[in-house]
């Protein structure tokens, strides 16, 4: 193998996943990224990295995470309890508005993700190709506006900027929907297995390392 080929071969992807919050004493999102550690999406390996739900280290650690691996690639996941399906986000606000306390226990109310930084981020991600390709596996995916305002927003926009400086790498946010365990926690939602939802963001590594174009088919919403 030449050097050269070996460099592609090491390129990585970086998934994170967020600590427990809530209440919950699980987060699909670190249970994915720890599942997926050490595959391989195509010529890509995935790096799995935890992130603390804190308002005050989320984005730190995101940047020490992006600094360490040098991703190709970054898959930020999180948990939305009140979901029923994969959303792919396609906007982070620059808003943080917790509704609850984080994991310090920070309220922040009506802040800027980023003082002086533009109203909001579009994903880098092919969002309507993925929520495509997941359907066509027979997985419950959906298309999101919306990434609430909490630390999982926060991270998202974080992302978005940082990446903006890497116009190479690809990145954006993917929410999940509860495990079967949180059910009686959130029973607004339908849960989804872990193995599914594993399988879930395999496709879509799979689909990133491919580079796979974005789909323009209809997809908005009317409300």
């Amino acid at each position: 193998m030449t050097s050269r080929a070996a460099a592609v071969d090491e390129r990585c992807l970086l998934l994170t996943g967020f600590e427990p919050f809530g209440g919950d004493s699980v987060n699909p999102s670190l249970a994915v990224v720890r599942a997926l550690h050490g595959r391989r999406a195509g010529h890509w390996r995935m790096a799995a990295v935890q992130l603390p739900c804190v308002f005050s280290t989320a984005l730190r650690s995101l940047r020490m995470a992006i600094e360490t691996h040098r991703p190709a690639a970054v898959l930020c996941l999180g948990l939305a309890g009140n979901r029923s399906a994969i959303s792919v986000e396609r906007v982070a606000i620059n808003l943080i508005d917790a509704r609850i306390p984080d994991n310090a226990g920070a309220q922040p109310i009506d802040q800027p993700v980023l003082a002086g930084g533009p109203a909001a981020h579009f994903t880098g991600l092919p969002a309507k190709a993925i929520v495509a390709r997941l359907q066509a596996a027979g997985l419950a995916a959906e298309l999101s506006f919306s990434a609430g305002s909490f630390v999982c927003n926060q991270v998202f926009y974080g992302l978005m900027a940082a990446l903006a400086e890497r116009p190479d790498v690809v990145g954006g946010f993917i929410h999940l929907p509860p495990l079967p365990e949180q059910a009686a926690r959130h029973p607004t939602s339908r849960p989804m297995a872990l193995d599914d939802q594993v399988q879930a963001i395999r496709l879509v590594a799979e689909l990133l390392a491919a580079g796979t174009p974005e789909s323009h088919g209809v997809g908005g919403s009317l409300s």
